[in-house]
């Protein structure tokens, strides 16, 4: 199974991001918006997939938040795999999940938002 990073598709900040990750990033895993996936597949509720970002990983076990997205990092080419293992370091992963709530907490204030952004990032909260 190919690698999978699930977001949410009603938060324009979490497309626009998704987007970039697809343009930029280039990883070596599919990138989904958790409404079009079978989330049950993979063991994962709404609720998680409107909280955080999830990345299913090829053996099938599952990473939310600063982890998935330092598990995509890990399977993009390089350099950015040396970013996902650096993001993985003790006191980095701290910091790096400390960024990624406020994000989350935060995202319909980003670019790229929406009204959806708001709601979803209430029942985040």
């Amino acid at each position: 199974m190919k690698p999978i990073l699930i977001y949410d598709g009603d938060c324009g900040f979490c497309t626009v991001s998704a987007n970039a990750m697809r343009r930029w990033i280039r990883p070596r895993a599919h990138i989904q918006p958790w409404q079009s996936t079978d989330i049950a597949r993979f063991g994962l509720t709404d609720k998680e997939c409107t909280t955080a970002v999830q990345f299913v990983l090829s053996d099938g076990s599952v990473r939310a938040g600063s982890r998935a997205i330092m598990a995509m990092l890990r399977s993009a080419p390089v350099p950015w795999p040396v970013l996902g293992h650096v993001g993985d370091l003790p006191g980095v992963a701290q910091l790096a999940n400390v960024t990624y709530l406020w994000i989350a907490k935060n995202r319909h204030h980003l670019p790229g938002s929406t009204e959806a952004c708001a709601v979803s990032a209430a029942t985040a909260a």
